[in-house]
């Protein structure tokens, strides 16, 4: 006889979310595991495959405008994020000293919101407006402009459980606001900056389309998404594959340590 208890379809419907799941999953990255896999098809052709091989990626480690457009990403992502993580810091101490409402909430996480094609014209008109030159200069500022945000966002995670009764113990001990900041405030909430610029640092390698506006000409400021798009407008080669499964390892790689940072942040 069958059950009417309704255990049977209980545990049909506990299966359902896995299935869901593994759905999505598959669906999220199943096109990248298969562009990972034809970085080594020793054919070079999405069709066939022609055996295992790291000649792509040796390649790719002899092209000259690649290995530039990456040095040029490199320095864009490094002071990009040192001057973000500074300034969205001091920003989100700012904030959170002040009890910000809503409204600034809103101002602040702007463009974190706005589309990046929106943000990528604003920035263009601002430079030209001041007859400013573009160049990898010009892209760095604009990142900076970009990644404010999100520092802040994750440093203010860590001073929702900041106590700020250390920072009156050490005025009364005689320290000044720097030495109070460097010994007491830096350490504590170390591990949301660490986090923040691990963030910043992943969304600067990745960032394609401001990049693109406010670059300029010439391949000296020639990042390396850029390249890659450069490249694909002609067809996609076992070298932009290679190439889009080192950044995806990299990627993969500062996300993973970003939110392992943020677990510790969320468990202290």
């Amino acid at each position: 006889m069958k059950r009417r208890d309704g255990k049977g379809g209980g545990g049909l419907l506990r299966m359902a979310p896995g299935v869901h799941l593994g759905a999505v999953y598959a669906f999220l990255y199943l096109p990248i595991l298969v562009l990972m896999a034809l970085s080594f098809n020793r054919a070079g052709l999405p069709t066939a495959w022609g055996g295992f091989s790291l000649e792509w990626y040796g390649k790719l480690a002899h092209s000259d405008a690649i290995l530039s457009a990456a040095a040029n990403t490199l320095i864009v992502a490094v002071v990009s994020t040192l001057l973000a993580v500074a300034i969205g810091t001091l920003l989100a101490l700012g904030v959170e000293a002040r009890k910000a409402g809503g409204a600034l909430d809103a101002l602040l996480f702007a463009p974190m919101i706005i589309p990046d094609i929106v943000l990528a014209i604003a920035l263009l008109s601002f430079f030209t407006a001041l007859q400013f030159t573009l160049g990898l200069h010009s892209i760095i500022l604009s990142h900076v402009v970009f990644n404010i945000a999100f520092v802040c966002a994750v440093v203010r995670t860590r001073l929702k459980a900041f106590d700020y009764s250390i920072i009156e113990a050490s005025a009364d001990l005689g320290a000044g606001p720097f030495t109070t900041f460097r010994r007491v405030t830096l350490p504590v909430i170390l591990p949301g900056v660490v986090a923040a610029a691990l963030l910043a640092f992943t969304l600067s390698v990745d960032e394609f389309i401001i990049a693109f506006f406010t670059a300029g000409a010439g391949a000296g400021s020639t990042t390396l998404p850029m390249r890659i798009y450069a490249m694909i407008r002609f067809g996609v080669t076992p070298e932009i594959n290679a190439m889009a499964t080192l950044i995806v390892l990299a990627s993969f790689t500062l996300v993973f340590a970003a939110q392992r940072v943020n677990r510790g942040i969320i468990g202290g």
